[in-house]
Formats: C-alpha cells, sequence, structure tokens
C-alpha cells in the first residue's frame, strides 16, 4: 500500500544560548559519532510546537495536557449552566471518575461535597498523570455531567468513554495519547520528532555575571548586589520531524482537517523555539535551511550527514560551519536515496543566501509559506479530495 509520509529536515543556528536544560541547569548534550554535541529533548520542541499551534489553529482544534482536569471540566460546566456554577467542580470530579479518567479515591470527595451541597473547590481533582484532552472533549464531558444533573439519569462509561474518544484536537492526533488506566483511549502519535543535535562538537562555556543594587550609593561599600553563573553554548542544529499523513487522516478523519494540520506543524515546527533562558540570551533566530521531502515508503532520518563531525573552515570569502553542514546534508539525501532507490516523491526547500545554496538542487525552491501552501497542496491530493 503506498503510504503518504513527510520528512522535515532543518538546519538551524543558535547563538549563545540555554533553551533545554538538564536536571543541573546545563545546557543538555549528546555524544555522537564520537564528540560531545549540543541537544535539544524532542520534548522541549514538541512543547514549543504545541503553543506555536496557537497562533495558526483555532481553540476547537487543540486540546489540553494537564493534571487539573477537574478544574478545565468545572470551569466549562460553570460556563455552560452558570447555575450550577457550586456544583460545578463535584459533578466534573461524578464525571471524570465514572470515566475512569481520575482515580475513585481522588473524586471521592467531590462526591461527597456534592451531596451535602458543600462547595467544593475544582483544584481537588487531579488525575495522577497528564491527561491530554481536547477543549471539545472537555466540552463533551461537560454536557454530559450538566444533563445527567438536570435529568437525574445515571452517568454511564462506556458513554462517557465513547465522548473522551471522539472529537480528537489536532495536537492530539499528532503527539498521541497514553492512558495507562483506560488504554482503549490510547490515540497512536503521528508524528515523530528526533532530539536536535549540533552538526559539530560542542563545549558547554560559563557565563558569570553580576549584578547591581541600585540603592547602594556609598561609594565606601564595594561589590556586586549578586554573583553567579550561566551555563551556555552556541551551535548549528539538525533538526527533523516526520508525520505519518495517512495515521493522521485516520486520526482527524478529515482530507482538510489532515491538510490544514500538516501545515500548522510545518510552520510552527520551522519557527518555534524553545524558551529556555530566552530573556537572559534572546537565542530567537530562524532556520538557515528547511528540507521537506514527501515519501511513499518509509520516514528517513539523515542525521548520518554528521556522523563524522562539520569543522568550521572556509566558505567562499567566509568562514563557518553552516556553509558545510548544507554541503554534507545534500551529498547524504543524494547517496542514501540512490542507494536505497528510495527517492522522494517531491521535495521543496526553503533556504537563506548563498551558503545553503547546494540544498536547492535537492527540491523547489520556495519562501516559507509558498512552501507550506504547495505541500499542503500535495497533501490533499494525496489523500483523494483536491485542495
Amino acid at each position: 500500500m503506498t503510504r503518504t509520509i513527510l520528512d522535515i529536515h532543518i538546519l538551524h543556528t543558535l547563538p549563545p544560548s540555554n533553551v533545554n536544560r538538564d536536571d543541573s541547569g546545563s545546557p543538555k548534550t549528546a555524544t555522537y559519532g564520537g564528540v560531545r554535541r549540543a541537544r535539544v529533548s524532542s520534548q522541549s520542541w514538541k512543547r514549543a510546537v504545541r503553543l506555536a499551534f496557537a497562533d495558526s489553529l483555532d481553540d476547537t482544534q487543540l486540546g489540553e495536557r494537564t493534571k487539573r482536569v477537574g478544574e478545565a471540566v468545572a470551569a466549562r460546566i460553570a460556563d455552560l449552566d452558570p447555575e450550577l456554577k457550586d456544583k460545578a467542580s463535584a459533578l466534573a470530579a461524578e464525571v471524570l471518575k465514572t470515566a475512569g479518567l481520575v482515580k475513585k479515591e481522588a473524586a471521592a470527595k467531590k462526591v461527597a461535597a456534592n451531596k451535602s451541597k458543600e462547595p467544593a473547590q475544582s483544584t481537588d481533582v487531579e488525575s495522577g498523570y497528564l491527561l491530554f484532552l481536547s477543549h471539545r472533549q472537555q466540552e463533551n464531558l461537560a454536557q454530559a455531567a450538566i444533563e445527567a444533573e438536570r435529568t437525574g439519569a445515571k452517568l454511564d462509561a462506556k458513554n462517557l468513554q465513547r465522548l473522551a474518544d471522539t472529537d480528537h484536537s489536532i495536537d492530539i492526533a499528532m503527539f498521541g495519547r497514553m492512558l495507562a488506566d483506560v488504554p482503549d483511549l490510547n490515540v497512536d502519535a503521528a508524528v515523530q520528532v528526533a532530539h536536535a543535535l549540533s552538526v559539530h562538537a560542542v563545549d558547554n562555556e560559563f557565563d558569570y555575571y553580576t549584578a547591581v543594587d541600585d540603592r547602594k550609593h556609598d561609594n565606601q561599600e564595594t561589590g556586586a548586589g549578586m554573583i553567579g553563573t550561566i551555563e551556555f553554548n552556541s551551535s548549528t542544529l539538525y533538526r527533523y520531524a516526520t508525520v505519518d499523513v495517512d495515521r493522521l487522516h485516520d486520526t482527524l478523519g478529515d482530507t482538510a482537517a489532515t491538510g490544514q494540520a500538516v501545515k500548522a506543524f510545518l510552520l510552527a515546527f520551522t519557527t518555534s523555539m524553545p524558551s529556555g533562558k530566552r530573556n537572559t540570551f534572546a537565542n530567537g533566530t530562524r532556520p538557515d535551511a528547511v528540507m521537506v521531502r514527501l515519501r511513499d515508503t518509509q520516514s528517513v532520518n539523515l542525521v548520518g550527514a554528521f556522523e563524522e563531525p562539520v569543522r568550521e573552515r572556509q566558505f567562499g570569502d567566509r568562514s563557518g560551519v553552516v556553509g558545510a553542514a548544507a554541503e554534507k546534508l545534500a551529498e547524504h539525501t543524494a547517496e542514501v536515496e540512490g542507494a536505497y532507490g528510495d527517492p522522494a516523491v517531491a521535495a521543496w526547500v526553503t533556504h537563506v543566501g548563498s551558503r545553503t545554496a547546494a540544498l536547492a538542487a535537492l527540491g523547489e525552491v520556495l519562501p516559507l509559506p509558498g512552501l507550506v501552501d504547495a505541500v499542503g497542496v500535495a497533501i490533499t491530493d494525496r489523500l483523494g479530495t483536491p485542495a
């Protein structure tokens, strides 16, 4: 069966920064090709993508991942039926407990409070883990709670689970959902994101800083009001993500929604940035190059282009690593696809300046908005519905 796989390859240079820290506050790293590399975790960049979705998608197309799911459903109950505001938390607890989305003991206080007609605080009911529900699923559960309260009907677990398993948001369809307590509600992720790695060796550095007390006017009192250090590094990253368009379409159930989701992800993944220490370093750069390849067999991560680390060298009349990285990525792409007889069905490239021009031969060169639109057209055409 012919598949539709979208691979996204990005070269992205960061100045001094610490966008993703480990437990000691140091920039994350990994050893690859025998040398230490800068690393940004996939989880960190997926979080940045989810936040960026708000710029291009409507609230009804998105979800919320939280332990405070009782608070979220209670707020929707209160919005939909203000007369139930005082009972909203207890009603939310009951509907979530019946659906199996929170532990029974976690909801017991809410149920008791409802029976005694005492007001309850919505923050008391939490799931034991981050629970990913779409905003429409939250509203569906809230509506069911209101209807049961108004009619006296008994809540039905299977129906509530059905409400939590329909109307999936784009971010749930893309990044998946795992519910250990209710495995029937699991959603397979359609997107995989690799840890971003620098294409070259990296050594972390330290910034020693001081802060001056603004109210210290006595010239005889010397010294800083505060001193400290911040660890950072600089890097040119290879970033990679892949979208299983068929799986995404199966979850969303609609060609137009799938095309919109792919375009939103492509834009968000390309332009987003994890937020760690951004006030300190102002490291908000755009990628040097974006290469998107549409495949009909399987996804192909091209990080092997950089197993041998790129070393700074002359590139024309300039020095640096971006030009060499672009050449290595272009060469490796052609070699891999040639060796396995598995060329891309279609490809597009957005690149900045002459340093990354080596990638231009690997696809249709377009500015990013045009690339996103072209990918959207190709996706909807392959799914069988005109764009």
